[in-house]
């Protein structure tokens, strides 16, 4: 893998739609001008356009900026739309979103009913 997620200073998933026609420089601008926060942290900052079948990831290698671009071929992603939110996610919530369910667990345990 390109990036170990246990070295990452964090995880930030940032809400609604962005221009992914941004590279590597207007994506980095969006982080600071906007949100506040570090590019250089060796953090991970996920954007997603107008389209929820795919999404831009940045990161800083300490030597230069990882541009990652992954498009899901079926299925979408369950991006949360509050614009000018960032939200910070742990690996779990990292995985779970890649994988196409949503950020927050929504199993439910199922208590059988009662005999008698």
């Amino acid at each position: 893998m390109l990036i170990d997620v246990r070295k990452l200073s964090g995880i930030y998933l940032i809400c609604g739609k962005t221009d992914l026609r941004r590279g590597i420089d207007g994506l980095a601008t969006v982080i600071k001008e906007e949100y506040k926060l570090d590019p250089y942290n060796r953090s991970l900052f996920l954007f997603c356009g107008t389209r929820k079948d795919r999404f831009k990831a940045l990161y800083w290698a300490g030597d230069g900026f990882l541009l990652l671009y992954k498009r899901i071929e079926d299925g979408r992603l369950q991006w949360p739309t509050n614009q000018k939110e960032v939200k910070k996610l742990h690996v779990k919530q990292l995985e779970r979103l890649l994988s196409g369910w949503g950020l927050e667990s929504t199993v439910r345990q199922t208590i059988p009913p009662r005999k008698g």
